[in-house]
């Protein structure tokens, strides 16, 4: 009879919120059709909070787990997305926060030479750039990443970043201005490579392009640092979903 009356909150187009009461209530494939929704978007913070796919994996199944055994404490005080995104980046800020007190992060001796740029068509030197990138990541801590992560990798309004940190927005925008400040010297040979080749001997050199400010209401995203969208798809949903025959 319960399953009966929870099928239909599996439905392709019941809530966020419906699925969760309904996995609560025994909905076996509730949770399930939940995690399928937001995994590519959880996977791609908890990627690029902890840099390292394996551990950002186990991370990820850490956190989904929680939010499986959790799921009644859910008092719909902000959104079910909000709500999984928060659970995700606690459980990289304390491996983070560990990782830290076993040892430091030095940046590659190689992060500073000039390598590639955002429009290069070779995808070697996009993948530096992406390297790159995730080095320079490494060295904010994890307060700071977190709050970078969400603004300006995953898009994330600053109301709604707050929210998934439970901190003030002003706090989150002091974190991301001082984690830009950060990354700045460390990218700056992303934006100062040349767009263009030399200028033929004899000939003037063209004039070098000035970047336009960022639109207002962005969130003043770091130039370096490569826009929301294209995250790298999460692995397989039998490694990240949880499902209910697995966590008896």
């Amino acid at each position: 009879m319960r399953q009966e009356a929870a099928g239909p909150a599996t439905a392709p187009g019941a809530s966020d919120a419906e699925l969760l009461r309904a996995h609560v209530d025994g909905d076996p494939d509730a949770f399930a059709e939940l995690v399928r929704r937001h995994r590519d978007r959880l996977w791609a913070v908890a990627l690029r909070t902890l840099g390292e796919p394996e551990e950002a994996a186990d991370a990820l199944q850490d956190a989904l787990l929680s939010a499986f055994r959790r799921a009644d404490t859910f008092r719909g005080e902000a959104a079910v997305t909000t709500w999984l995104h928060r659970i995700v980046v606690n459980a990289c800020l304390d491996r983070l926060r560990r990782r830290r007190a076993r040892r430091t992060e030095p940046l590659p001796d190689d992060l500073d030479r000039e390598t590639a740029y955002p429009g290069a068509d070779d995808v070697a030197d996009r993948v530096v750039v992406s390297l790159d990138v995730q080095a320079a990541l490494a060295t904010l801590p994890p307060e700071q990443r977190a709050a970078l992560v969400l603004v300006d990798l995953q898009g994330f309004p600053v109301a709604d970043a707050a929210a998934v940190l439970d901190c003030p927005v002003g706090t989150v925008k002091s974190r991301c201005a001082r984690a830009r400040a950060r990354l700045t010297p460390l990218l700056v040979h992303l934006t100062n490579a040349p767009s263009h080749p030399p200028a033929a001997p004899g000939t003037a050199a063209p004039e070098p392009a000035v970047p336009e400010p960022a639109a207002p209401g962005t969130g003043g995203a770091h130039p370096c640092v490569p826009p929301a969208g294209g995250a790298t798809a999460a692995p397989g949903g039998a490694t990240v979903g949880a499902d209910r025959k697995g966590v008896s």
